[in-house]
This record gives structure tokens, sequence and C-alpha cells, in this order.
């Protein structure tokens, strides 16, 4: 006999099922039903061999008969999967029913549970109006059989009436069977809502710009967590078929530059059963890497274990290459790759405050390349930097990890010992024994593009100490012990003492002179013209010059230091802007009136009344302010940041436009940049010197013009001193020139003639 449950759930789809059909209620009663079919003819098999001999033996045929009639009935329905699903139910619903009423007849009310199925199978398999159409067709079927007297149904106290016996029969039998299927329509109904929502979450997840994987929380600590759910922007990103992923564990991200530590955290936050977040490198199916914002959370159902994990990422490689590379700009040194002077600052001060608090000693050591100018002047530029190449490269080869080497500008370099003495005498020695080794690196044979050259330097040390300077001060030491290393001969070593504190007599020499040469007029402004990308004019920096009184030049680099540290640039730049002003009327009357830049000293625009100072100079001069920019070095920037940009806007509102020169050299907090009230970005000359041959240095370029052009601020490039690297200019955003290959810096006079001259023949 066979034996149809009323309803089966299934544990796995049919072979023709698809990912699709799952996501919708139609999907899942095919695939009910196609389970009901397989097991239902393959029990009602099994059943009905067991019991044919029986119903045989006791002469059942018709019972028999009806069996196997059924199950050829069955078999069809489940063979003939060509024909419409509704069809194919409302047949399967037929064998069961007319199976029913046979067996009903046949057997007696022991089968009246047979009449169940068919509402529970409409109910499920179609829909509520089917139920309640085969739950009618089994009421009167029951009445019938009842009152016809075919079955008998014992109803206590309705023995002698069959009629009334069947109709309290039927109304427990509907009253079950349309309870029965409210609870499956009901069911169905939340489902297929659920169903709905389940399928739009998926679209929208697929959708996502942001790369989404689902992973299935392994039973077992430590155990792979396959990927069950990769979304569309994933597949895109990674350039992996939805076929590679699934079943994979997250380790198909791990490539040979992911971070180890990072992937790590990820799996110590699953095991401990809590969301993580981080930045990482991953790679894509070709081994290509990209930065990614990875973010696991857990998912739970009803506060139980862990059941998923979902993670979301997004591509955050443009954003950590830009921040890469404003890293490096402010904290390392273009041509050598090494840290710079604000990056060493920072390391150094960090160094004293170790030593004062842990009553240490620490050391620095200050190198100068000996003779590196003659290799400028007499081979070029180009070779000087291969040269300063190899001595960064030796230089770092000859320190240990944990020591830290910077290059601070030009042929200098610092290197900070990571080593703490108890007393002087150690530190001191051990600085030598560093010392030593670092010359010995240097002094290696060198091919220096073909010829032979040997790298020296003069080192000077410096020991932190308790109770000593501060990091500025100490790299000061530093400087001055290298001096005098250098002033010995050169190629040697000096550790800083007291008694070179008389070298302080040598600078305040050289300031008594620079306060007597402002009086006698020794002190002289010239001009170095900027021009277009046409080679046209468009403004002029003024340049201080000394030339002494029996005719030697002090270098610019040498005597406005010692103005600043003694205070007399102050004064001097009073005077300067003066002359300033002085040139613009000049070159107006002249019919060439041009805009001109003036350097303005950190330490002349830190003073109170640097405002109202340069307001009484415009006033008498009777100039206009719009005429000039004022030209701040980035070490402005350093200090009281505030009152910095302060004070430029009080400027800027009476016209004056402002210029950061030396742009990219170290010290620019780059997060300023659009607080200030900037008009002008001057690139370095040191950026330009290798432009466009060197990759590194035409990339620093680029940058700081896109990022001038993204702040809206004209861009001056110094330095330019071939006509590539014009041309090069021109092809990339046209900024303004200054340099040798257009104009030397020359006097006042000499200027108004060459401009003359450039009109006349224009």
């Amino acid at each position: 006999m066979i034996v149809c449950p009323p309803y089966i759930l299934p544990h796995a789809p049919c072979a023709s099922s698809s990912m699709s059909d799952l996501n919708n209620i139609a999907g899942w009663r095919e695939r009910v039903f196609a389970s009901l079919l397989t097991v239902a003819f393959f029990v009602g098999l099994i059943s009905t061999a067991a019991i044919l001999p029986f119903l045989v033996q006791n002469g059942m045929w018709e019972v028999a008969l009806a069996d196997c009639l059924a199950l050829a009935w069955i078999f069809a329905v489940w063979r003939l999967r060509e024909l419409p699903y509704a069809v194919r139910v409302l047949n399967f619903l037929a064998v069961v029913y007319v199976l029913a009423i046979v067996l009903m007849l046949s057997v007696g009310s022991a089968s009246l549970s047979y009449l169940l199925g068919p509402p529970l199978i409409a109910a499920i398999l179609l829909n509520l109006r089917s139920a309640m159409l085969a739950t009618a067709l089994g009421v009167v079927a029951l009445i019938t059989a009842g009152a016809t007297g075919h079955i008998e149904l014992d109803v206590p106290g309705l023995d002698h009436s069959p009629l009334k016996a069947s109709g309290v029969a039927a109304i427990n039998y509907g009253t079950i069977a349309i309870m029965l299927s409210l609870t499956c329509s009901t069911l169905l109904k939340g489902l297929a809502r659920s169903l709905e929502d389940l399928d739009l979450t998926s679209a929208a997840v697929a959708r996502l710009n942001d790369m989404v994987l689902i992973l299935e929380a392994a039973d077992t600590h430590g155990a792979d967590q396959p990927i069950i759910f990769a979304n569309d922007a994933f597949l895109r990103r990674t350039g992996r078929s939805r076929d590679e992923v699934l079943g994979q564990g997250l380790h198909i991200l791990h490539g040979q530059d992911t971070d180890a530590a990072a992937f790590a955290g990820i799996f110590q936050a699953m095991d401990a059963n809590r969301s993580t977040k981080t930045e990482m490198m991953v790679h894509t199916r070709t081994g290509a890497a990209f930065w990614v914002e990875l973010e696991v959370m857990p998912f739970t159902r009803n506060r139980e274990c862990t059941s998923h994990w979902v993670v979301v990422s997004r591509d955050i490689t443009e954003r950590r290459t830009a921040a890469d590379a404003i890293h490096r700009l402010a904290f390392y040194d273009v041509l050598t790759g090494l840290p710079n002077r604000r990056f060493l600052m920072e390391r150094l001060t960090t160094m004293v405050a170790h030593s004062q608090a842990e009553q240490t000693v620490g050391a620095v050591l200050y190198l100068d390349i000996d003779k590196f100018k003659s290799v400028n002047d007499e081979r070029g530029h180009a070779t000087g930097d291969v040269l300063l190449e190899h001595a960064a490269a030796r230089l770092k080869q000859a320190v240990r990890d944990t020591d830290m080497v910077a290059r601070i500008g030009g042929d200098e370099f610092v290197i900070l010992l990571d080593s703490r003495a108890p007393h002087l005498d150690a530190a001191a020695r051990r600085a030598l024994e560093a010392a030593a080794l670092v010359r010995a690196a240097l002094a290696a044979p060198l091919d220096l593009k073909g010829q032979p050259y040997r790298i020296a330097a003069s080192i000077g040390i410096a020991l932190a100490r308790p109770g000593g300077p501060g990091a500025h001060d100490l790299l000061r030491e530093a400087d001055t012990a290298m001096y005098h290393a250098k002033a010995g001969g050169r190629d040697g070593v000096m550790v800083f003492a007291d008694a070179m504190l008389a070298d302080a007599q040598r600078k305040l020499t050289l300031e008594r002179d620079l306060g007597a040469a402002l009086a006698a007029g020794e002190l002289a402004m010239h001009l170095q013209l900027q021009v277009d990308g046409r080679g046209l004019p468009v403004g002029a920096e003024l340049l201080m010059r000394w030339r002494r009184a029996d005719g030697s030049m002090e270098r610019p680099d040498i005597f406005i230091p010692v103005a600043e540290s003694s205070g007399l640039i102050v004064p001097i730049g009073h005077w300067a802007l003066r002359q300033a002003c002085a040139a613009w009327l000049a070159l107006d009357r002249a019919g060439h009136a041009l805009p001109l830049s003036l350097n303005v000293s950190p330490i002349q625009f830190r003073q109170p009344d640097f405002v109202e100072q340069v307001q009484r100079i415009f006033a008498e001069m009777g100039v206009p302010p719009q005429g000039f920019i004022f030209e701040v070095t980035e070490g402005l920037l350093i200090e009281d940041i505030d009152q910095t940009i302060a004070r430029m806007h009080q400027l800027a509102s009476l016209g004056i436009r402002f210029s950061v020169d030396d742009f990219g050299t170290g010290y620019s907090n780059l997060g300023y940049l659009k607080k200030m009230p900037l008009y002008e970005l001057k690139i370095d000359k040191s950026f330009m010197r290798d432009t466009p041959q060197d990759h590194n240095s035409t990339a620093i370029v680029q940058s700081i013009l896109a990022m001038a052009n993204h702040l809206g601020l004209r861009v001056v490039a110094e330095g330019v001193e071939t006509a590539a690297q014009a041309c090069y200019l021109a092809q990339h955003g046209a900024p303004c020139m200054q340099g040798f290959h257009y104009h030397r810096p020359m006097p006042l006079g000499d200027v108004i003639a060459r401009l003359q001259t450039t009109a006349e023949y224009a």
C-alpha cells in the first residue's frame, strides 16, 4: 500500500533547479514537489511490493490494483517533467484522492487519514483556493461514503443515523483540513515575502560598489571558513569568476605583498567572535596588488552562535597612493629617499626626550661631503646627484637598521645612533666607532660615471645628554663640530666641545660687518626675471647681494643665516622692502610694471609690528600692495601656524599676494595650504634639476602642478637651466619659469634695459 506523506521538506535541490529558482516561492514549490514525487514513488514501490502478497492472499484485488495503478500514475507524473507544473500537481492530487477513496471504501474508516493529503499538498504546492477545493471534495466523499453505508463511522449517540454521523465526521475533517491548509498557506505567504526581500537584498548587495563576501562560519576552532557569496564588485575588482571564489577561504586575497600581521589579526578576531577593521594590500587573480579597507562582521541568528561572516571591503588604492606620495614628499628626500629635515627633527626631539628621561647619553653625527661643490661645478649637477645617491646608500649600509640616516640639504647628512650609553665617555667612544665605519664605507672605491672617485666627509659629533640642549641646539652643536672638522683639513671627525664656542666670534665679526655693510651701501638688490611659457617676462624676484668694499662677494647662504641669527634680518628686511618699492616705481616709469617677489624671513614675519611696518613703507613709497608677492619659506610654517595664517590674511587684505618658496623641500604642512591665502607655489630647483630625465623628480613636479591647479594657485618653477626643462614645463601645465635658461639675476638698470630690448623686438 502506498504511503504518501502530506508534505516533505527538501534537503537539496533537484538537478534542474537553479539558484534563481530558489529565490522565489514558485522555485521552492517546484523543489518540494520534485522531492515529494521522488519519495512518494520509491516509498510507494517498497510498500506496494511488501503488502501486495497480503492483499492477493486476502482477495483484496481492488486495493492491489489501485496501488499498482497509483504507482504507475505517480511514476508517469515523476518522469514527464515537460508537462506544466500545475498539471503534474493536479495529477498527483488526483492519485492521492482516488487512492484515498479506494482505500476508504475497501479498508474502511482506518484509511480516512488519506483524505488529509490532498488539502495539505494543494496548500503547499498550489494555493489556498486549491486546498479549499480539495477539502470540499474530501467532505463530499466522506459524507457520501458514510451516508451510503460504505464505511462505518462510530459517533456516540448517532449509531442509527449514518447521515448525521458522516456529517459530524465531515465537520471535524473539514475543520482540521481548513486549519492545516490555512496554516500552510500563511506560512508560505510569509516565506514568499521573505524570499522577495532576500532577492531584493541580494540584488542590491550584488550591485554595490563595495566588495562583499559572505563566509560560512566553521564549526571547529581554526577551521577554514568557505565563501558562499561574492558580489559583482568583488568579482570585477579581483578578476575572478564566481566558481573560483565560492568554497574558498579568505586566503585567496593573500599575496606576496600582503601584511601577514594584518591578515593574522583578521583570523584572530574571527576566532574571538568579534568584528574587526583594517587596511591591507590584497591581490587579484593575476597577482596585481591593490589596497582595501576591509571590515569583517559576525552574523548571528536569534543571539545564537555566529553562523556567517560578512566581509565588506572598498578599494582605497588611489587614496593610499596619494597619501604615500604626500607622506614621502613631506618626510623624505626626493633624490636619495632618505628622511628629510622634518622627519629628522621629530626623531631627534624624541631622542633628546629619552635622554632626559632615562639619564642616558645619545649621539648625533653631522656629515658634509668634502669638495662636493667642485664636483657640481666641474662635472655638473647630474654627476653631483649620482655622488649623493652613492653616499646615501653607503651611509645606510654602514649603520644598523635601528639607526637613522637623513639628508637635510645639499651634501649634508645626519645620523642618529640608536644607542644610549650611561656616560659621556662611553657615548663618545661608540659615536667615534660609528664614524670610523661611516668613513670607511664612504671611502670605498667608486666609479663615478666612468671615472674613479673617493668620497670623503667631514663629520661632527654632538652628544644628547641629561640637562643638555634641545633638538635644534644639539643639531647646531653637531654642525659646529663638523665645520671644525672641515677647518682642520677635511676628511676628519670632531666631537663638539665647549671650546668650539670660539667659533661664535667669527660669526659675531660677520654680524658686525653685515651691520656696517647696510650702512655703507654694500648691499644691493638684483632682479631675476620670471617668464611665461612663451618666454615673455611676467614678474621678477628680488635677490640680495653683498659686495664688500674690497670687491669680494659674500654668499647669501652665508650672510643671510647670520642676519637671521643676529636679528639684523629685521632692519635688512625693511631696507629690502624699500628697495623693492623703488624698483617697482622705476619699472613703472619705464613702462614695464611687473609684479615683484620678495623673500620675507620667518623672523621678520613674526615681528609683532610687521604688518604695520609694511603698511607704513608702502604708504611712504606710494606703491600699490597689489604689485608685490611675499615669498615665505616653508620654515615659517613650523611654529605658531595659527598666528602666521592670521597675519597672512591681514596682509592679503591689503592686496599683497603670497608665495611658498622652495615648495616640497620638507617643511610644508600640506593640511594648512587650504587655510592660507596663497597665490603661488614655487617649485624648488632641486626638483627641476633632473626633470624631465628622472622619473621621480618628474613625478614630484607633476604632483605639485596638479596640487596647485586643484587649489587654484599659480606656479613658478625655479632653476630652469635647459631648453628640455622649459619644453617639459610648457607641455605640462605651462607654469611660470625662473632660471639661467632665461635670465640671470642682474641690477635694476640692466633689467630695465633688457625689458626695453625685449619690447623693441616683440
